[in-house]
């Protein structure tokens, strides 16, 4: 399949990556960092992951399953995290992460 088949995918993947790289930005500033470990490592992890998968289909992976059945794995975790945090940002990671596990589900 072709970069345009995935173009909902790409965009969902690219707009969870974003969420996570701010919140773990965020997640470095709030006053009890100690309490914000996990939600800064699962931040990490998912950009990273997102990130891989955008490019992977831009580049017209023959992994397409593989790689979203890991990255919806990745995100639901992170998911999970952040919506322990009441902060803003966490939520709003939260959210998108959610998206983007669902939208990794069905690509797989």
């Amino acid at each position: 399949m072709s970069q345009e088949n995935f173009q909902t995918t790409i965009q969902t993947l690219h707009e969870c990556m974003e969420a996570c790289n701010h919140c773990f930005d965020k997640c470095l500033k709030e006053e009890n960092i100690g309490m914000m470990v996990g939600c800064i490592l699962m931040d990490s992890e998912c950009a990273d992951m997102c990130g891989f998968l955008e490019q992977a289909l831009v580049r017209g992976t023959p992994f397409v399953a593989e790689i979203a059945t890991a990255c919806a794995a990745i995100c639901e975790a992170c998911d999970k995290e952040c919506e322990r945090h009441d902060h803003d940002h966490c939520q709003k990671c939260a959210k998108a992460c959610f998206a983007c596990a669902d939208e990794c589900r069905n690509l797989a």
